[in-house]
């Protein structure tokens, strides 16, 4: 029933940040109190932190990879859905894979990193043995690499899949552009990820007919439009206005490779058009100024592999700003990684000295020992962070934690 599904604000950034807010996500699996960080299971589950871990750092969601999952859906399907598979027993969300699907087809100038130079980007688009995938308005059509089968990716696979999966909250199917695109390229893509939006909607009505007894799963419209202001605010309006055999999205997934400087323009062009009462997650971004950016301008929850990624590779989060733990200089370090952190590494007294002998340790169950610590910790520092947003826009501080805080984080 969608009454198991609903969204409430419960705080706002004021006058000076009229799109910031508060709220509260009720899902079948829970509720989770917003803005928050979702953390990323890809494959049903979190590198390293099993969960009992994520739910001793504050963990309040989970998010997993619709792609990544396929041939295992009818299987988890079968056991009850992602939460329970998984172990997580919490509010879970799916992505519609279409990310992974586009990064297989990178050949085809499907370019997604904010980092990419313009010559590099002329490089890859002249190499056409690259050229894995190809969009037509079908859907995307690519090699598998686990397979090496020839799959055909649609709107309705995707959305059958997500159900079958059985998270509280699934996404559209969309595609996505990279910053190399073209204006012009971007109106094709734009005008594609709305008549796939539609076949979400539809299939997503299916779905919920024929899986009456299951809990209701909640759908995601996912905005795209590169950094046009009015290819964002076309995106806005149809994704608002869309409704199908009487369907409507439940919430919004905002999408697209950002540039970092125009971020909270980008997001500002669709929260303002968005509806109020529905709530909206930014894909894949989790570094603090993205954070504060993103909060400022209508964001309610995040998710990235960030945090667990950069932990496994020895890069730590501090409130001093990140740190290398695999460089010398932290071989006889005793402090703690970071001396205001409440994680359970931290709180047991774990030095950096410590840390990195088992994080470069020959001794593979060190080496394990160390990734959990070590992720334990970024993963709760980012969702300190979230949680401290969220005091902060509660007791009409926003501006003054945001402008304290990444001083001190980019010093």
């Amino acid at each position: 029933m969608k009454s198991d599904f609903s969204f409430v604000i419960t705080a706002r950034g004021g006058a000076e940040f009229p799109l910031a807010r508060a709220g509260a996500i009720k899902m079948p699996h829970g509720e989770i109190k917003t803005p928050t960080f979702t953390v990323v299971g890809t494959h049903a589950e979190v590198k390293f932190l099993p969960p009992d871990n994520l739910r001793s750092i504050g963990a309040q969601a989970m998010l997993s990879n619709g792609y990544h999952l396929l041939r295992r859906a009818v299987m988890i399907d079968a056991s009850g859905g992602l939460a329970q598979f998984s172990g997580w027993n919490g509010p879970t969300l799916t992505d519609s894979g279409g990310f992974q699907v586009m990064s297989l087809g990178s050949g085809l100038g499907k370019i997604v990193s904010m980092d990419q130079k313009d010559e590099m980007i002329a490089e890859r688009l002249t190499r056409k043995e690259e050229r894995l995938a190809l969009v037509d308005d079908e859907g995307v059509e690519f090699r598998d690499p686990f397979s090496s089968r020839i799959i055909k990716f649609t709107p309705e696979m995707s959305i059958a899949t997500q159900h079958k999966l059985g998270a509280d909250v699934m996404m559209a199917f969309d595609e996505l552009t990279s910053i190399s695109d073209s204006y012009e390229y971007n109106i094709e893509a734009l005008e594609r990820t709305r008549l796939w939006a539609e076949r979400s909607l539809r299939e997503h009505a299916r779905q919920t007919a024929m899986r009456s007894d299951r809990p209701y799963q909640a759908l995601y419209g996912v905005l795209q439009g590169g950094h046009w202001q009015d290819l964002r605010e076309k995106a806005a309006h149809d994704l608002t206005e869309m409704s199908v055999e009487g369907w409507e999205f439940d919430g919004f997934g905002l999408g697209g490779a950002f540039e970092k400087e125009n971020l909270g323009q980008i997001l500002a062009w669709m929260t303002r058009i968005l509806p109020e009462n529905k709530p909206r997650h930014l894909l894949g971004l989790s570094k603090p100024d993205d954070i504060f950016a993103g909060v400022e301008n209508g964001a309610d929850t995040f998710d990235c592999v960030a945090p667990t990624r950069e932990a496994r590779h020895g890069r730590i989060y501090t409130l001093d700003g990140d740190i290398n733990l695999k460089r010398a200089e932290f071989k006889d370090d005793q402090r703690l990684l970071d001396a205001e952190c409440d994680c359970p590494t931290c709180m047991a007294g774990m030095t950096r000295a410590n840390l990195r002998a088992k994080l470069k340790s020959l001794d593979m169950s060190d080496r394990s020992e160390a990734m959990t610590l070590l992720s334990q910790h970024n993963v709760r520092f980012i969702i300190r962070l979230m949680e401290q947003i969220r005091i902060a826009l509660e007791d009409g501080r926003f501006g003054e934690l945001r402008e304290t805080w990444l001083r001190r984080y980019y010093g």
